[in-house]
């Protein structure tokens, strides 16, 4: 059973809809399992608790 964590700043809900059901089809076709197999786990992080390149997203 492939679960896949995404780590990501806040998004919409219509964007992670269509991340989690092309991520689902990228495993049925690479590894042919079903999809009822597949789990994906949004974990959101704040703008403000999370940064690159030295500085805070919500800062960018």
């Amino acid at each position: 059973m492939p679960i896949v964590t995404v780590q990501q700043g806040p998004r919409d809900v219509e964007a992670k809809r269509e991340l989690v059901r092309r991520i689902t089809d990228a495993f049925v076709d690479s590894y042919q399992v079903p999809a009822e197999t597949v789990s994906v786990w949004i974990h959101e992080v704040p703008k403000d608790s999370w940064g690159s390149a030295g500085k805070l997203t919500a800062d960018k």
